[in-house]
Protein backbone atom coordinates (compact mmCIF):
# COMPACT_ATOMS: atom_id res chain seq x y z
CA UNK A 1 0.00 0.00 0.00
CA UNK A 2 1.03 3.43 -0.77
CA UNK A 3 1.62 5.78 2.12
CA UNK A 4 -1.07 7.72 3.44
CA UNK A 5 -0.77 11.37 3.78
CA UNK A 6 -3.84 13.11 5.66
CA UNK A 7 -4.70 16.02 8.21
CA UNK A 8 -4.97 14.49 11.71
CA UNK A 9 -4.26 15.29 15.45
CA UNK A 10 -0.88 14.42 14.69
CA UNK A 11 -0.41 16.16 11.40
CA UNK A 12 -1.18 19.56 9.84
CA UNK A 13 -1.92 20.43 6.10
CA UNK A 14 1.72 22.24 6.97
CA UNK A 15 3.15 19.06 7.44
CA UNK A 16 1.26 17.20 4.99
CA UNK A 17 2.33 19.54 2.15
CA UNK A 18 6.06 19.59 3.39
CA UNK A 19 6.01 15.74 3.66
CA UNK A 20 4.58 15.35 -0.26
CA UNK A 21 7.40 17.62 -2.00
CA UNK A 22 9.82 15.81 0.19
CA UNK A 23 8.47 12.45 -1.82
CA UNK A 24 8.40 14.15 -5.27
CA UNK A 25 12.00 15.56 -4.50
CA UNK A 26 12.78 12.08 -4.44
CA UNK A 27 11.85 11.11 -8.16
CA UNK A 28 8.81 9.77 -6.66
CA UNK A 29 5.17 9.66 -7.18
CA UNK A 30 1.94 10.62 -5.50
CA UNK A 31 -1.69 10.93 -5.85
CA UNK A 32 -2.77 14.50 -5.20
CA UNK A 33 -5.97 16.23 -5.07
CA UNK A 34 -7.14 19.36 -7.51
CA UNK A 35 -10.10 20.92 -7.47
CA UNK A 36 -11.93 18.66 -10.19
CA UNK A 37 -9.85 14.98 -9.67
CA UNK A 38 -7.14 13.51 -8.00
CA UNK A 39 -4.15 13.90 -10.47
CA UNK A 40 -0.30 11.83 -10.46
CA UNK A 41 2.29 14.19 -9.85
CA UNK A 42 5.77 13.86 -10.19
CA UNK A 43 9.14 15.94 -10.42
CA UNK A 44 8.24 16.98 -14.29
CA UNK A 45 12.18 18.32 -15.03
CA UNK A 46 13.02 14.22 -13.90
CA UNK A 47 12.96 11.84 -16.93
CA UNK A 48 12.72 8.80 -14.79
CA UNK A 49 9.71 10.18 -12.32
CA UNK A 50 8.22 10.89 -15.83
CA UNK A 51 8.26 7.51 -17.02
CA UNK A 52 6.69 6.19 -13.78
CA UNK A 53 3.72 8.53 -14.52
CA UNK A 54 3.21 6.16 -17.78
CA UNK A 55 3.78 2.99 -16.38
CA UNK A 56 1.91 3.51 -12.91
CA UNK A 57 -1.33 4.54 -15.76
CA UNK A 58 -0.30 1.72 -18.25
CA UNK A 59 -0.31 4.94 -20.77
CA UNK A 60 0.92 5.01 -24.54
CA UNK A 61 4.00 7.86 -24.73
CA UNK A 62 2.16 8.99 -27.39
CA UNK A 63 0.08 10.95 -25.20
CA UNK A 64 1.21 14.27 -23.62
CA UNK A 65 0.55 14.85 -19.85
CA UNK A 66 -0.38 18.71 -18.91
CA UNK A 67 1.45 20.19 -15.80
CA UNK A 68 0.25 22.30 -12.80
CA UNK A 69 2.39 25.23 -11.15
CA UNK A 70 2.51 26.74 -7.81
CA UNK A 71 2.25 30.95 -9.15
CA UNK A 72 1.86 32.31 -12.15
CA UNK A 73 5.03 32.97 -12.83
CA UNK A 74 6.09 29.68 -12.93
CA UNK A 75 4.86 29.31 -16.41
CA UNK A 76 7.66 31.69 -17.84
CA UNK A 77 10.71 29.11 -17.61
CA UNK A 78 8.35 26.37 -19.33
CA UNK A 79 7.50 28.11 -22.22
CA UNK A 80 8.45 30.02 -25.29
CA UNK A 81 5.57 33.31 -25.31
CA UNK A 82 3.02 33.61 -23.83
CA UNK A 83 0.54 35.27 -26.58
CA UNK A 84 -1.91 37.92 -25.75
CA UNK A 85 -4.71 35.07 -25.91
CA UNK A 86 -3.18 33.42 -22.94
CA UNK A 87 -2.58 36.09 -21.41
CA UNK A 88 -5.99 37.34 -21.41
CA UNK A 89 -7.42 33.49 -20.12
CA UNK A 90 -4.60 33.48 -17.18
CA UNK A 91 -6.09 36.35 -16.13
CA UNK A 92 -9.89 35.23 -16.57
CA UNK A 93 -9.36 31.92 -14.71
CA UNK A 94 -6.12 31.36 -13.41
CA UNK A 95 -6.39 29.88 -10.53
CA UNK A 96 -8.78 27.51 -11.74
CA UNK A 97 -9.50 24.46 -13.66
CA UNK A 98 -8.29 25.58 -17.63
CA UNK A 99 -5.55 23.96 -19.34
CA UNK A 100 -3.26 26.29 -21.58
CA UNK A 101 -1.11 24.54 -24.09
CA UNK A 102 2.12 26.67 -25.10
CA UNK A 103 4.99 26.37 -27.24
CA UNK A 104 7.00 24.47 -24.75
CA UNK A 105 10.46 25.80 -24.24
CA UNK A 106 13.60 23.39 -24.92
CA UNK A 107 13.88 22.39 -21.25
CA UNK A 108 10.28 20.76 -21.09
CA UNK A 109 10.62 16.70 -21.78
CA UNK A 110 9.78 15.25 -25.52
CA UNK A 111 8.32 12.39 -23.02
CA UNK A 112 5.94 15.22 -21.84
CA UNK A 113 4.95 16.96 -25.21
CA UNK A 114 4.62 13.78 -27.10
CA UNK A 115 7.03 15.63 -29.22
CA UNK A 116 4.55 17.89 -30.41
CA UNK A 117 6.70 21.05 -28.87
CA UNK A 118 3.76 21.82 -26.58
CA UNK A 119 3.12 21.84 -23.17
CA UNK A 120 -0.17 22.06 -21.20
CA UNK A 121 -0.30 24.18 -18.30
CA UNK A 122 -2.58 24.86 -14.82
CA UNK A 123 -2.47 26.82 -12.17
CA UNK A 124 -5.17 24.83 -10.17
CA UNK A 125 -8.05 26.43 -8.04
CA UNK A 126 -7.01 24.17 -5.43
CA UNK A 127 -4.91 24.88 -2.65
CA UNK A 128 -3.22 21.96 -1.91
CA UNK A 129 -2.03 21.31 -5.19
CA UNK A 130 -0.36 25.06 -5.14
CA UNK A 131 1.35 24.86 -2.12
CA UNK A 132 2.88 21.12 -2.83
CA UNK A 133 3.63 22.95 -6.74
CA UNK A 134 5.25 25.81 -4.05
CA UNK A 135 7.17 23.57 -1.67
CA UNK A 136 8.55 21.47 -4.39
CA UNK A 137 9.98 23.86 -6.36
CA UNK A 138 9.00 22.05 -9.59
CA UNK A 139 6.61 22.10 -11.93
CA UNK A 140 3.77 18.47 -11.10
CA UNK A 141 2.89 16.10 -13.66
CA UNK A 142 -0.99 16.83 -14.00
CA UNK A 143 -2.53 13.86 -15.27
CA UNK A 144 -5.26 11.93 -13.70
CA UNK A 145 -4.81 9.33 -10.78
CA UNK A 146 -6.38 6.43 -12.57
CA UNK A 147 -5.69 3.68 -14.82
CA UNK A 148 -6.24 4.54 -18.65
CA UNK A 149 -9.54 3.35 -19.57
CA UNK A 150 -11.16 3.37 -16.18
CA UNK A 151 -13.21 6.29 -14.52
CA UNK A 152 -11.02 9.31 -12.83
CA UNK A 153 -11.46 9.50 -9.62
CA UNK A 154 -12.78 11.77 -6.70
CA UNK A 155 -11.23 10.72 -3.28
CA UNK A 156 -8.42 9.26 -2.18
CA UNK A 157 -10.20 6.08 -1.55
CA UNK A 158 -10.96 5.85 -5.25
CA UNK A 159 -7.46 6.07 -6.29
CA UNK A 160 -5.74 3.65 -3.78
CA UNK A 161 -8.65 1.46 -5.41
CA UNK A 162 -7.43 0.99 -8.78
CA UNK A 163 -3.68 2.10 -8.25
CA UNK A 164 -3.13 0.42 -4.91
CA UNK A 165 0.80 0.11 -4.05
CA UNK A 166 1.79 1.48 -7.91
CA UNK A 167 1.66 4.86 -5.80
CA UNK A 168 4.20 5.72 -3.46
CA UNK A 169 1.71 7.97 -1.23
CA UNK A 170 -1.67 9.74 -1.71
CA UNK A 171 -2.19 13.09 -0.39
CA UNK A 172 -5.93 13.09 1.14
CA UNK A 173 -7.32 15.83 1.39
CA UNK A 174 -10.65 15.12 1.06
CA UNK A 175 -13.15 14.85 -1.85
CA UNK A 176 -12.68 17.02 -5.22
CA UNK A 177 -15.25 18.41 -6.81
CA UNK A 178 -15.62 15.61 -8.78
CA UNK A 179 -16.05 17.14 -12.17
CA UNK A 180 -15.02 16.81 -15.51
CA UNK A 181 -11.05 17.23 -16.06
CA UNK A 182 -9.91 20.77 -16.23
CA UNK A 183 -11.04 22.48 -19.53
CA UNK A 184 -8.10 22.49 -22.17
CA UNK A 185 -7.48 25.48 -24.62
CA UNK A 186 -4.41 25.59 -27.19
CA UNK A 187 -2.95 28.88 -27.25
CA UNK A 188 -0.45 28.69 -29.11
CA UNK A 189 -1.78 29.13 -32.68
CA UNK A 190 -3.42 32.18 -34.30
CA UNK A 191 -6.50 31.56 -32.98
CA UNK A 192 -7.23 29.90 -29.68
CA UNK A 193 -9.02 25.97 -30.39
CA UNK A 194 -10.58 24.44 -27.51
CA UNK A 195 -9.22 20.94 -27.40
CA UNK A 196 -11.46 19.76 -24.33
CA UNK A 197 -14.79 21.36 -22.85
CA UNK A 198 -14.51 20.45 -18.86
CA UNK A 199 -14.84 22.89 -15.66
CA UNK A 200 -15.06 25.95 -17.54
CA UNK A 201 -17.38 25.87 -20.55
CA UNK A 202 -16.77 27.66 -24.21
CA UNK A 203 -19.83 30.79 -23.29
CA UNK A 204 -17.60 31.50 -20.31
CA UNK A 205 -14.55 31.85 -22.12
CA UNK A 206 -15.85 34.40 -24.57
CA UNK A 207 -18.02 36.38 -22.34
CA UNK A 208 -14.87 36.82 -19.86
CA UNK A 209 -12.30 37.32 -22.05
CA UNK A 210 -14.08 38.13 -25.78
CA UNK A 211 -11.61 35.72 -27.61
CA UNK A 212 -12.83 34.44 -30.44
CA UNK A 213 -11.76 30.31 -30.57
CA UNK A 214 -12.01 27.70 -33.03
Amino acid sequence: MPQILKINTGHSEEDVIFNAAAIISRGCVIAYPTETIYGLGADATDEQAIRKIFEIKGRNFSNPVSLIIGRREDAHPLVRAIPESAQKLMDAFWPGPLTIVFEAAGCVSPLLTAKTGKIGIRLPGHDGARRIALAAGKPLTATSANLSGLPQCATADEVIAQLGDRLDAVIDLGKTGGMTASTVIDASGIRPALLREGGITREEIVSRTGIEIV
